[in-house]
């Protein structure tokens, strides 16, 4: 199955598709292999792209949320062109149905022995030992339509986070244009908030958050296997999320 949209920040159209291959899940970028790990992170500002072999592979965080819920670790190999995974809608709901009949592979959830935590000024990210995943995602905007907002997985489900989309403000949008960024961006696939309200329509009550937990989740992948515990996320980054993936990654493994 072939993929094909527009990427968020470089404008540039681009494709992705998927092949069974034995092994970890890993991208196929211009004939060389690209492992979705913190440690082949180059950069988080704005998005995740990874990097290695003189390759740069933007906003992979949708794609990687979307396998992070199907449960695929294993077993697929996912070719790119282009530049950036497509944005396609700004969520990860196309990508969980263009993954929905590859089967869930990978190891068994490794239990968290101890608590990690990364922060930054007012921002955290907490890891902590748990019978179960579960994740705890807040943001705080001083903005009229956002303001405190908090989801909790569960009660609710992760694939309900899968269609909340990227979201952005007006006023930012053009000096994010002028650093080179958001190229591809439109009311189709972003959530836009002006100075007051809204640009366009939001999909479900709180969808902001709703996004950012699915953002933690693509990030969390980056861990490189799943993890068994309480995760809570607050007024969290691109950058905070890789670095919590980060420590875990170079944990140890039975």
């Amino acid at each position: 199955m072939m993929v094909r949209g527009t990427g968020l920040h470089s404008g540039e159209q681009g494709t992705v598709r998927f092949h069974p291959a034995e092994g970890p899940v890993r991208f196929w970028v211009g004939g060389l292999e690209l492992r979705p790990l913190a440690s082949s992170v180059v950069d988080t500002a704005r998005c995740t792209v990874l990097g290695g072999h003189n390759l740069r592979l933007m906003t992979v965080e949708h794609l990687l949320a979307a396998l992070f819920i199907r449960g695929i670790w294993e077993g697929l190999v996912i070719e790119v062109t282009g530049p950036e995974i497509p944005i396609l809608d700004g969520s990860a709901q196309e990508w969980l149905a263009a993954l929905e009949g590859v089967p869930a592979l990978g190891p068994e959830a490794v239990p968290l022995s101890g608590a990690v935590r990364v922060e930054e000024g007012r921002s955290s990210v907490l890891a902590q030992p748990g019978e179960r995943f579960a994740l705890t995602t807040t943001i705080l905007f001083p903005h009229p339509r956002i303001g405190y907002q908090q989801v909790q997985c569960p009660p609710t489900p992760l694939e309900a986070l899968a269609p909340a989309r990227t979201f952005g403000f007006l006023h930012e949008v053009e000096a994010l244009r002028a650093q080179g960024l958001i190229q591809g961006a439109s009311l189709e696939n972003a959530l836009v908030f002006s100075e007051y309200g809204l640009v366009n329509t939001p999909r479900m009550l709180h969808e902001p958050v709703y996004h950012k937990a699915l953002d933690f989740l693509g990030d969390l992948y980056l861990a490189g296997r799943p993890y068994q515990g309480q995760f809570v996320a607050h007024r969290a980054s691109h950058r905070l999320h890789v670095e919590l993936a980060r420590l875990l990654e170079a944990t140890p493994r039975l």
